[in-house]
């Protein structure tokens, strides 16, 4: 019988790019046995799929010597896998199938940055402690990445300041400046290549540096150290911001929180509020957990979470979300999610988790890599050697040069064009409530060709609404009000609608007394002295004579999809009220949006021909009713097989055969209950227009990638031809490489401003 494997979760301090990833992915999967690596570096975390007996103390002591730290992330609830509670750095684990995504090892890629942990023992490397090289945890200047890079600034400044005083000792100075910045480098360089990772950016630096040296250019070694340094530094301040963009989600939640507990009130730490527990959210403040509303009502601002610039009033049995903000009234509030599971938490933690699952392009750059970097030491090879031996060009001349290629040939910046976006795409779609589980998701978004849509509680709200009522013996005013007393108490969706709509017209409901209701016909009750019945044509029918011309008015509100109920009172036809289940208010305009991105949308629902057709006529969509969930999943097979790329949008459990079936489901709902776990992608603020959001938001971040890709390759490009030509050296080399990794983090960056329409 196999073993059974369980994942853990890490919080790995000292990534920076893609890159980093990689050689975290390669190490990991040289442990004896880890099944799958997912590792993402904006989220600065990593998931190993392994067996109970693996050496969790290993990999950390291996990754220590690269320059990297694991802390444990524990899963919900906190529990600690029994194998790894000795040692320090075990993560939580939970048993699970092995069936993560299957990643290649990177043990080509080249990685860009000094890194090193935080604190602990995996502080040091093998050869001592690593400066420099700990995660920007608080601001960058105060970062042991800036002390080093400032040492080294100095270091080569004493250089060229003693070396215009000591001309014949300036090239011993130059290399005991550039060993400064040098020594970290080539410590990591050589602990990557013990561990069957040789082609990385330390190896190839290291290289260039030690022969510009060998070649009497030590100044330009020095230098190029240290503009690497602030490569370095720089893709570490943009890396911050990137994750930034995760932790600000989390920020949104008090701190404190206001505990209602045998009459008194009192502050406690927000993270300890147990389920169950009233807390008290006074006016201006922000909500500090997931509940309903038990007293009070008031406007609540949900812009923080949700977008919506208008406040939405909310009274009790309401529900309330965490990091929203109450209005003008105080309210009490029953908990009912812990800290760990609010909303906010929830989709930090997915969105982690999405990020460490890559993208299709993402994969193929990875394996791209894995080559190129080879590649690039055989050109630069050939660059320094092919020349002088066949054509007897200087040696140091095509040396230099051959060097100054392996800088340019850094494939950073290429290797961080696509997971860089992919991140900032899943954060820009997290903060608006479009939440995407990971880069392959997010790019499939945009070949989306047609989206499904469920109806009841997708396309409409899934509440049916008051829309009509009918004056016939009676006013409609008291229509209404009998109307109301009858269905006050009942639990139906119909009855509970017509109460609403009597409260809100501010109608005072009479008491009903001697209530029965019929089954499938309607229920009567004695109010005011008078019997009074409501429900459906037929059974009224059966009680007074209706005529032909209320019925044919009947039959047309059914017509347009409604429910038609009839109020008899004391034998006489007294008025009738008719409901609905009416479309959200951007449905028509979301369905408008997919149409004009000539992306073709179909309504699927198991409600009746004439009601569906109804709201389809109104929407604009075509209409599939009368559906069983097997037949939701056919339709969905057959656009497939007709090379259509199918989105299913619904409430993620009604519709689950067809959700699972289609290239994307979609989960629609609102905060806790969407299926956030069950869908590819979940629309949390059950808006329709989100679904066109998302798609909009792939192709942005598709076309940001292919902006990354060419500002990578074309920068290599130009600076190849000049270094060959021999109008630039090894300092612009590696500002080359630098300046094209920090423009296309920033670029990708950019996509943290997208905002749904």
């Amino acid at each position: 019988m196999n073993a059974p494997i369980v994942q853990s979760r890490f919080r790995v301090t000292g990534m920076d790019c893609a890159s980093c990833a990689a050689k975290i992915d390669g190490a990991a999967r040289r442990i004896t046995g880890v099944t799958d690596v997912s590792v993402s570096v904006t989220a600065g975390t990593m998931t190993l799929h392994h067996e109970p007996e693996t050496d969790i103390a290993k990999l950390e002591q291996r990754l220590g010597t690269l320059g990297y730290a694991l802390s444990p992330i524990a899963p919900q609830g906190g529990a600690v896998h029994p194998a790894q509670k000795a040692h320090a750095h075990c993560a939580g684990l939970d048993h699970h199938d092995d069936h993560g995504d299957s990643h290649d090892a990177h043990s080509g890629d080249a990685c860009c940055g000094s890194h090193a942990p935080a604190h602990g023992p995996a502080t040091s490397t093998a050869t001592g402690d690593d400066h420099g090289h700990a995660p920007m945890d608080g601001p960058w200047w105060r970062s042991a990445k800036a002390r080093l890079t400032l040492l080294s600034g100095l270091a080569l400044g004493a250089a060229f300041g003693a070396g215009l005083l000591l001309p014949r000792l300036d090239t011993p100075l130059f290399i005991l400046a550039m060993l400064v910045g040098l020594a970290p480098i080539a410590r990591r360089a050589f602990a990557a290549a013990v561990d069957g990772m040789p082609f990385t950016i330390e190896m190839l630096m290291t290289i260039a540096a030690v022969g510009a040296v060998a070649i009497g250019a030590a100044e330009e070694a020095a230098a190029v150290v240290f503009l690497f340094l602030v490569g370095e530094l720089l893709e570490g301040v943009a890396a911050g911001w990137a994750r930034a963009s995760i932790s600000a989600l989390s920020d949104l939640v008090p701190k404190t929180a206001w505990v209602e507990h045998d009459g008194a009130v009192r502050a406690v730490s927000a993270d300890s509020l147990a389920v169950g527990a009233t807390i008290l959210v006074r006016p201006g403040d922000r909500i500090p957990a997931d509940g309903i509303i038990i007293a009070g009502d008031s406007a609540i601002d949900e812009a923080p979470v949700t977008g919506e610039s208008t406040p939405v009033r909310k009274g009790v049995d309401a529900v309330v979300f965490a990091g929203t903000v109450n209005g003008e009234a105080a309210l009490r509030v029953q908990v009912t999610a812990a800290a760990a599971d609010n909303t906010i938490a929830r989709v930090v933690r997915l969105v982690e988790e999405a990020q460490e699952k890559k993208a299709p392009t993402e994969r193929f750059i990875d394996q791209f890599a894995r080559y190129y970097t080879p590649a690039v030491l055989a050109v630069g090879a050939l660059v320094a050697v092919v020349p002088p031996l066949a054509f007897g060009a200087p040696w140091a001349e095509w040396v230099y040069k051959g060097l100054a290629i392996l800088l340019i040939g850094c494939p950073c910046a290429l290797v961080i064009s696509t997971p860089t976006a992919i991140a900032a795409g899943l954060s820009a779609g997290a903060r608006r409530g479009l939440l995407m589980k990971g880069g392959a998701v997010l790019e499939t978004f945009r070949k989306v060709t047609t989206v499904c849509f469920d109806k009841t509680g997708t396309l409409t709200a899934g509440k049916p609404e008051v829309t009509d009522i009918i004056a016939l013996a009676l006013p409609a005013g008291e229509v209404l009000r009998l109307a109301a007393a009858v269905e006050t108490g009942s639990s139906h969706p119909l009855a509970r609608a017509i109460v609403a709509h009597a409260a809100a017209q501010a109608i005072a409901v009479p008491p009903a007394e001697d209530a029965r209701a019929h089954g499938g016909k309607g229920v009567t009750a004695r109010v005011e002295g008078r019997v009074v019945f409501l429900g459906a044509p037929a059974a009224a029918a059966e009680l007074v004579p209706v005529s032909e011309a209320d019925m044919q008015h009947v039959a047309a509100l059914n017509a347009d999809g409604k429910t038609v109920s009839l109020l008899v009172v004391e034998r006489t036809l007294a008025g009738a009220i008719a409901l609905r289940d009416e479309p959200r208010p951007d449905a028509a305009a979301a369905i408008k949006a997919l149409t004009a991105a000539h992306i073709t949308t179909l309504m699927l629902t198991g409600d009746n021909r004439r009601t569906a057709d109804a709201i389809g006529a109104r929407l604009g969509i075509a209409v599939a009713a009368e559906l069983l969930p097997a037949d939701k999943q056919r339709i969905v097979s057959d656009l497939k097989a007709r090379g259509a790329m199918v989105a299913k949008v619904g409430d993620g459990i009604n519709d689950a055969p067809a959700l699972a079936s289609a290239d994307i489901g979609i989960a629609m709902g609102d905060g806790t209950d969407v299926a956030l776990e069950t869908a590819d992608a979940a629309a949390l603020h059950a808006r329709v227009q989100d679904i066109p959001d998302m798609i909009a938001l792939s192709r942005r971040t598709m076309g940001n990638i292919h902006q990354n890709i060419t500002i990578a390759l074309g920068l290599k490009a130009v600076f190849l031809v000049t270094t060959v030509a021999g109008i630039t050296g090894l300092w612009p080399a590696i500002l080359a490489d630098t300046g094209a990794t920090v423009l296309v983090t920033l670029n990708a960056l950019r996509l943290l401003r997208f905002r749904p329409q």
